[in-house]
């Protein structure tokens, strides 16, 4: 039987109502590459209404083997049962970058969260994308939060430097720490460093406690290294267990404290319009690229001076500007 065709006024409404079967076909449509669907997507998000309240939007990274995801879960649970908060959370898992394909195990590692009505997992392949978060992360948040989300969790796919690109998508950045594993020294790179407004070493319980604790300290040692932010804000360095749930709400206190300080000092709503502008940005060179290699000459030209830069008759600086010509 064919999926009933809506429009985008029915899009909005349905997802505006906590349909959510519409939510997730709305966040299908938004990730396609087809044009037909993009424009449809378009179309869907400007007929979404504004939010009444702003919502919380935290973005958290860290190593793989950090416990990301066991510690989402954990935080989710505490949000929902203890704050009665809703809370959507973003996984994005990499992509092959042979096949394209995407394992999208999220849901499995926060068995708790995906049953429960007032949660929302939806796991989204990196594709091709840097920063560790997916193209369309952006729009899929505009969606989750007018379905009725007012807590937003972004799952990044690991650490680097290129994950910073995820402080542009939130209102918080949570950078987790593995204590033991070079994190206190290997971990302390100014890029990531300086974007994270909250730091917690992870696994902190039975003989690893004291290694997080330790691990906790040097780098808050390492943060007086840096630049003061000009916020005024000096990030925490907490330490926390998901498995045996101690620090948790300890580490959303801290990001509610940093939050509070935002909109206190106006760097909430200046943040908000940086992010609107770096969207703006991030669509026109998307749509440019997009557009180029969709012209006939393009696509004409480019096998032959592709097999050139192969066989290495002509370098790939030369190929680009024959093309760009």
């Amino acid at each position: 039987m064919p999926r009933p065709t809506w429009s985008a006024a029915e899009y909005a409404a349905r997802v505006g109502a906590g349909d959510r079967v519409a939510l997730g076909r709305a966040i299908t449509l938004v990730e396609s590459t087809r044009p037909a669907d993009r424009a449809l997507a378009a179309e869907v998000l400007a007929a979404l209404p504004p939010l009444p309240t702003p919502t919380a939007r935290v973005g958290l990274t860290g190593v793989p083997g950090v416990g990301k995801s066991t510690l989402i879960e954990r935080l989710g649970r505490h949000l929902i049962e203890d704050l009665n908060r809703r809370v959507a959370v973003l996984a994005v898992d990499p992509s092959s970058a042979r096949t394209g394909g995407s394992i999208l195990g999220d849901k499995t590692r926060m068995p708790w969260l995906s049953v429960q009505p007032a949660a929302f997992v939806r796991p989204s392949p990196a594709g091709t994308a840097l920063g560790g978060v997916a193209f369309r992360t952006r729009d899929v948040i505009t969606l989750v939060e007018a379905a009725g989300f007012d807590t937003v969790l972004v799952e990044t796919v690991g650490v680097g430097q290129s994950e910073t690109a995820v402080r542009s998508l939130t209102d918080c950045f949570v950078l987790l720490l593995l204590a033991g594993a070079g994190d206190e020294l290997q971990g302390i790179k100014k890029g990531i460093m300086e974007m994270a407004d909250v730091l917690a070493v992870t696994k902190a319980d039975g003989p690893n406690a004291p290694r997080a604790r330790r691990a906790a300290r040097e780098v808050k040692n390492a943060l007086h290294l840096l630049r003061p932010p000009e916020t005024g804000w000096l990030p925490p360095v907490l330490t926390c267990s998901a498995t045996e749930n101690d620090g948790i709400g300890a580490l959303w206190a801290t990001v509610a404290d940093y939050l509070a300080h935002q909109q206190t000092g106006g760097g909430f709503e200046q943040n908000r319009r940086q992010q609107r502008l770096t969207a703006l940005r991030e669509l026109v060179r998307q749509e440019l690229e997009t557009a180029f290699y969709a012209r006939p000459a393009i696509a004409s030209a480019l096998p032959e001076l592709e097999a050139a830069v192969l066989a290495g008759r002509l370098s790939a600086a030369a190929a680009a500007a024959r093309l760009l010509e």
